[in-house]
């Protein structure tokens, strides 16, 4: 499909030279031109924040579609409303785990899943087109939700299924969207808890913290269950009470093995990406349950879970999709991730043994013709033959970069160097078929 505007995650760019309030004000024209309804609008931190959100009201607005603002709010807040009160559109600002001076725009359908590739491309076939303006009694208006985190939290307060009592933890907010709800919650599951990084301030946003730098809360947790999320609240990484990092991997491993222990597990399936460890295969195989591999995202995790009805799926990064299969949501995922803690009586310590990582190199080669990769010879025949001398142990995956001139060179294997002897014996292999790129 020709994408222009939207990528594997929403429309995202540097704040005010890719993503401008004229392009805000041009995508919720589009989409509002689509449609009848409402649409629910939320933020995450960032200085951008108010100025992208104040566009897409103007835009929403301007051609008769009501808008509600959320302010700042976890993503999977803006998702579990628009599915609540039946909006036609909900939207978050946000960049998610990327860097202070980005942001993004992110659209989600009235069941609160992201939009479909053919939405997201009629939302783009009309941007930039002349629509109709609304006039009169016609333009549409703007409202506040007063109570959006409370609604947010009422719900998952519902899920967790046990106090906190006695828990101890330690919450990494990333200085983001869960900045003031991730505390509010834990207060309400009566956990013993320390925070960090919940003092946004428009640039701090995921700068050397939360769920893409967890080894700041490691160093900080002193014995406590960590739990980091990113700008947006969509990740969830874990640090155990010994310090030692839990990857999304390892929690859709504890999450499924422990939903098909208690019969919970429809399907008999967990949906992953190509990326998801080697261990993580294999401790589901020891346990019984399917794996149903994707392309890297979120998106292709969500459509295979649909086709499947499963209901776990996730990334390695954190980003982890349960039972109502619409979008990432870390706090939804530490209620779960807790409640077995808690059902279990084991420290999270022990529950992560359910895996053993694989060591797992990964190197970005800088090619000149990354699109000659499917018909690189030489390449593949250098892929068969690391696959034969691996066997069982082993693990590779070569695929070009959507998004730069790369080709992704990943090895897993049972020690550090014979994966990075492998990578590198591949990556020059490909630099060889593919030329350098200078």
């Amino acid at each position: 499909m020709n994408r222009r505007l939207f990528g594997t995650d929403g429309v995202r760019g540097v704040a005010n030279d890719d993503i401008t309030p004229e392009l805000a004000i041009g995508l919720a024209r589009s989409a509002g031109a689509l449609v009848d309804g409402v649409a629910l609008i939320g933020r995450d931190t960032r200085r951008s924040g108010p100025m992208l959100s104040a566009a897409l009201h103007a835009g929403f607005n301007s051609v008769g579609i009501d808008t509600v603002d959320l302010g700042i709010i976890p993503v999977g807040a803006v998702s579990r409303l628009t599915r609540e009160v039946g909006a036609r559109y909900g939207v978050m600002v946000s960049a998610s785990h990327n860097p202070a001076p980005d942001n993004g725009i992110k659209f989600f359908g009235r069941d609160g899943s992201k939009l479909d590739d053919d939405a997201e491309l009629a939302i783009e076939d009309g941007f930039g087109r002349t629509h109709e303006p609304a006039l009169g009694h016609y333009i549409g208006l703007q409202t506040t939700m007063s109570d959006s985190l409370d609604r947010y939290l009422a719900f998952l307060q519902y899920k967790a299924q046990y106090s906190l009592r006695g828990v101890e933890l330690a919450i990494d907010c990333a200085n983001g969207a869960a900045f003031a709800a991730a505390p509010r919650l834990f207060e309400q599951l009566k956990a013993d808890f320390e925070v960090y990084a919940a003092d946004p301030d428009g640039t701090n946003i995921n700068d050397g913290c939360g769920a893409t730098h967890p080894e700041m809360l490691a160093a900080k947790a002193s014995g406590r269950i960590g739990l980091a999320f990113d700008g947006d609240a969509d990740r969830l990484i874990a640090i155990d009470e010994n310090g030692e990092v839990v990857n999304g991997d390892v929690l859709m491993a504890i999450v499924a093995t422990h939903l098909k222990e208690n019969g919970k597990l429809e399907g008999n399936t967990v949906v992953a990406t190509v990326m998801s460890n080697l261990g993580f295969h294999q401790a589901m195989k020891r346990a019984g349950i399917d794996v149903v591999e994707t392309g890297v995202g979120d998106r292709y995790v969500l459509e295979a879970m649909k086709e499947r009805k499963a209901v776990i799926g996730g990334e390695q990064s954190g980003h982890i999709v349960l039972e109502d299969r619409t979008t990432g949501d870390g706090l939804l995922s530490a209620v779960r991730l807790l409640d077995i803690v808690a059902a279990t009586g084991k420290p999270l310590s022990e529950l992560r043994t359910v895996m053993t990582e694989f060591p797992q190199v990964l190197q970005n080669v800088r090619v000149s013709d990354k699109d000659g990769l499917a018909d690189a010879s030489a390449v593949w025949a250098a892929v068969a033959d690391a696959e034969r001398d691996l066997g069982d142990s082993g693990r590779v995956l070569v695929r070009a970069s959507g998004t730069e001139p790369l080709v992704r060179v990943m090895v897993e294997a049972e020690d550090e160097p014979t994966a990075r002897t492998v990578a590198t014996s591949l990556s020059g292999v490909v630099v060889g078929a593919l030329g350098e790129l200078s």
